[in-house]
């Protein structure tokens, strides 16, 4: 019942997020780029579980591997570890007040800069620049505007069908 009532939203968020991440963006800000599928895939597992869980995370992960051309697994991973968190704390989040949803967000969002700074460490890969290090304090402050404009789309659609 769930998926119906999902139907074309989870898949459309997905894409978006997806051509979000491809944008083009001058080189001064593209350290600020919010993972914004993170951000999508958060919401799903956090609205969605049913849905969204953690084979859904792997297999957006991938797909992002694929479409960024970044070591394939990596994006798996990072929002694989991130689904399990959300999974696991899940109750709780979704009674936060949105300000201490977002902190936690933006904690979730710092936890993947690590997770890809150990990836890359463990590669010999280089890894990114301090400045990249802003973009979970973007991704933060996006989430309420996120969660509300998903919020409403999800619901919208219920409640006239």
């Amino acid at each position: 019942m769930s998926r119906a009532r999902t139907g074309w939203l989870m898949p459309l968020s997905i894409i978006v997020a997806l051509l979000l991440g491809l944008l083009p963006l001058p080189d001064t800000l593209q350290p600020l780029r919010p993972y914004w599928l993170a951000l999508v895939v958060a919401y799903w597992v956090i609205e969605a579980p049913d849905s969204a869980g953690l084979g859904f995370a792997v297999i957006v992960g991938l797909v992002a591997d694929l479409m960024f051309g970044t070591l394939l697994g990596e994006q798996a991973l990072r929002l694989l570890i991130m689904a399990f968190i959300l999974q696991r704390f899940r109750a709780r989040l979704r009674f936060f007040p949105m300000s201490q949803q977002a902190l936690a967000i933006g904690g979730l969002l710092l936890n993947d800069r690590i997770v890809t700074t150990v990836v890359h460490l463990a590669l010999g890969e280089p890894t990114l620049p301090w400045q990249y290090w802003w973009a979970p304090l973007l991704g933060m402050l996006f989430w309420p505007p996120l969660f509300v404009l998903m919020d409403a789309l999800r619901l919208g659609r219920r409640r006239r069908g």
